[in-house]
């Protein structure tokens, strides 16, 4: 049983999410035996297909009733199964230490998603990584799967701290790069990016063959826009502030923020995204028990 006593983890969610498996949705490349379908063919219990014999095959694979059935030699084929690669990565950007009074800073929230993503994987054999994102790379533990690793992401995310401007783009891009075999890169962020760039690092992650999931964190007050008196907005990644009379631009800023949430959903609709918008007023659990179920569901139609 893996160390769970952790200030931002709640056991009893836990043991809840870990009934629903966390599965790719696209075949993976490990380097042990797994649950997950790979991309290879091998031997394991689920037939895959049949394929004509060529010479040098393993004749313990042909099949002899289908050559009793067509006087032709054919090959059985397997699924192989493989361990999946998860790739976390939390953005620690300025801006996601906002919360409303008495809420969970975006940070705060993100940890508890990036660590329960965490301990699903492990739990059930899998590897897990952690990058830590903000004007670069601040920190990045690569993905293994054993229980020490996974105390050594606790403890990073325990630490991390909101700070900086959001490159988010060029760390995805690097990250498109660096990570080799296929992979489940998770994204944990506000997004507060310019959308052309975002969708650029989606289909270049994409075109490395990766499955890719975000989780859009925002907070209540910054979709109601509920203020009622004069109020100072300060940018949480620069030095500039702006001093405002709510009503006078509610209605501006409406129109904005759903002309940049249509933006980021027909994105990741186009890129082929794992997306979810998260208010960070409901229970992580719940986000994380539809991204699960989600991905159940589509391996069974798959």
């Amino acid at each position: 049983m893996l160390n769970i006593s952790r200030s931002f983890l709640d056991p009893q969610i836990l043991s809840r999410l870990a009934a629903v498996p966390l599965h790719p949705r696209h075949p993976m490349q490990g380097n042990v035996s797994g649950k997950h379908a790979s991309p290879h063919r091998g031997s394991s219990v689920e037939f895959a297909e049949y394929r004509k014999y060529v010479p040098g095959d393993d004749l313990r694979r042909l099949d002899w009733r289908a050559y009793g059935r067509t006087d032709r030699y054919y090959v059985k084929e397997f699924e192989a199964d493989t361990n999946l690669r998860c790739c976390l990565v939390l953005d620690t950007s300025g801006s996601m230490g906002f919360a409303s009074k008495g809420m969970l800073t975006k940070l705060d929230y993100g940890r508890r998603v990036a660590a329960a993503l965490g301990y699903l994987a492990v739990q059930q054999g899998d590897a897990v990584g952690l990058s830590l994102a903000a004007e670069q790379i601040i920190q990045n533990i690569p993905p293994r799967r054993s229980a020490p690793h996974l105390k050594l992401i606790f403890d990073t995310l325990e630490r991390a701290r909101s700070a900086g401007e959001t490159h988010l783009p060029t760390i995805l891009d690097e990250l498109a790069e660096t990570v080799r075999q296929r992979a489940l890169i998770v994204v944990i962020s506000d997004f507060f990016v310019d959308p052309i760039l975002l969708k650029r690092s989606f289909e270049h992650l994409r075109f490395r063959k990766h499955d890719v999931a975000a989780f859009h964190l925002l907070d209540l007050q910054e979709i109601e826009f509920t203020f009622g008196r004069p109020v100072r907005f300060v940018d949480m990644e620069g030095n500039t502030s702006l001093f405002v009379e709510p009503n006078e631009i509610a209605d501006r800023y409406q129109r904005a923020l759903q002309s940049y949430l249509n933006q980021v959903q027909a994105i990741a609709l186009e890129t082929a995204v794992d997306y979810h918008r998260v208010l960070t007023s409901e229970s992580y659990e719940h986000p994380l028990m539809r991204f699960l179920v989600g991905r159940t569901r589509a391996r069974g139609v798959r």
